[in-house]
């Protein structure tokens, strides 16, 4: 049986205090690109005492399967939700400039490898709309 929905919006961001966040362009065709991939990213670093530093990482970016399913006994769905997320991830630090004195200007954030549909983690989605 074929899903009964099947919802194209589904994006993982990366999830950092304080960013300002913007996609890059690239060469996907954004309206029609159907999975999940590596892609380019830039944020501003902020940090308390700190001013911020604009970096550009990679990020998983994608548009994953999901449906659901009425059914007649409990729980009375059946539901499939995935999410573009990271299924390998490395940590960069860097130094924020102009820290005031007394604050640690190390800054870290994760730096996609490999992104997969998966089901959402709160310790790397944004999962609230699941």
């Amino acid at each position: 049986m074929k899903p009964a929905y099947l919802f194209l919006g589904s994006m993982a961001l990366l999830l950092l205090a304080g960013c300002s966040c913007v996609l890059s362009t690239s060469s996907y065709n954004l309206s029609t690109f159907v999975g999940c991939t590596v892609r380019e990213f830039t944020f501003v670093a902020r940090k308390s005492g700190c001013r911020g530093l604009r970096i550009t990482t990679d990020a998983c970016w994608g548009r994953c399967e999901t449906w659901e399913r009425p059914m007649l006994r409990p729980p009375y769905i059946a539901a499939h939700h995935r999410v573009c997320t990271y299924n390998e991830t490395k940590q960069v630090t860097v130094q924020l400039p102009n820290c005031t004195a007394g604050v640690d200007p190390s800054y870290t954030y994760p730096v996609a490898v490999r992104c997969n549909c998966m089901g959402c983690s709160t310790a790397t989605t944004e999962c609230e709309t699941i």
